[in-house]
């Protein structure tokens, strides 16, 4: 079985649309190219539980207003997948709202109050040497010096996060409405991302971990350059082709669809391929930022280039150390990958 978006017309901003007895979509717009953030509300008895919050600028406060004027309850529990700010921006100001509690995993929560609280004076040497590991040049990084001066960092779109969260934890389940939802854990995309799904109604709430269509980015950034997400992502997403076929999958991105092993097996295979490329193109030492035409074919603005970079990384980084790569640095300080011989 393919991909099949369910019948339901796609909400328009300030609009709900039900994908499921009690279980409403909605979006939020984002400012890229990837223009929105899927969000649902779950009937909770007294309230609605709420699945990610949007990202957390004016426009999208606006549309909560104009939303929640529209619902017949409240806001009872604020449920954030992850820390990415499409997901959390506004969950401070939601909590704060209704006076609810925050329910996220341990590692989500505690990144997303280091990320928003920024540097805190800390040197951003590593920033810098991240980029030259990378491969990216001197006028990409004074570029990018300039950007981080001249930026007020993530958090100016992450309202302040709550001191207090609840922590969901792999194989616990939430009660939504008289209803349990299993926590699933996804790795790679994010530290501990939370998936939930309900054994009864055979319904997912996915996050990012599965999208239909486009891949969730799997980096490995300057917080953590040794980091080997992309073997993360590659074994927290067979445990899901155990879940029943028909599951309907409500996803953070694009549109709510059935076929979730089709969508698992070929995500699997998306990534194989690139490290099949990469092999073959590595035969000849590389360094990252030769190996973006190998990944993406499109043209990369700056936006993109960032997670490019991160994304060529996290498949050199799982090549290197599986063994199939070499990895060295070169005379300009880039890191050099190379296959070696079987």
């Amino acid at each position: 079985m393919s991909v099949e978006f369910i019948a339901v017309d796609i909400p328009k901003e300030g609009e709900l649309v039900e994908v499921a007895t009690g279980i409403f979509w909605l979006r939020m717009p984002l400012p890229f190219d990837l223009d929105h953030i899927n969000l649902y509300l779950v009937d909770d008895g007294d309230g609605y539980a709420l699945i990610d919050t949007g990202i957390g600028t004016k426009r999208v406060e606006e549309l909560w207003e104009l939303i929640l004027a529209k619902l017949d309850k409240g806001i009872s529990k604020v449920i954030v997948t992850h820390m990415h700010p499409d997901h959390i921006g506004m969950a401070g100001f939601l909590v704060d709202k209704f006076k609810v509690a925050l329910y996220m995993s341990h590692s989500e929560y505690f990144v997303a109050r280091a990320i928003s609280a920024g540097s805190r004076g800390a040197s951003d040497w590593q920033d810098d040497n991240y980029l030259v590991r990378c491969g990216m040049g001197s006028k990409y990084i004074a570029d990018a010096q300039k950007n981080r001066r001249e930026s007020k960092g993530v958090g100016q779109v992450i309202r302040p996060i709550p001191v207090a969260f609840e922590r969901l934890q792999a194989g616990a389940s939430i009660n939504l409405g008289g209803e349990l939802w299993r926590v699933i854990i996804g790795r790679g995309h994010s530290p501990e991302h939370v998936c939930l799904f309900n054994d009864e109604r055979k319904i997912l709430l996915s996050g990012d971990h599965v999208l239909p269509i486009i891949s969730p980015n799997i980096g490995v950034y300057s917080t953590e350059p040794n980091a080997n997400s992309l073997e993360m992502y590659l074994s927290t997403l067979p445990p899901f082709l155990d879940l029943p076929s028909e599951t309907l999958v409500l996803p953070s991105h694009k549109q709510p669809f059935h076929g979730l092993h089709s969508r698992v097996e070929a995500l699997l295979a998306h990534h194989h391929l690139h490290l099949s490329n990469l092999r073959a193109f590595c035969a000849q030492e590389r360094s990252i930022k030769e190996c973006l035409p190998i990944l993406f074919k499109r043209e990369l603005n700056q936006h993109n280039m960032f997670f490019a970079i991160a994304e060529a990384f996290s498949h050199l980084n799982y090549l290197y150390f599986c063994g199939d790569c070499s990895r060295e640095i070169g005379k300009d300080g880039e890191y050099l990958f190379k296959t070696k011989e079987a």
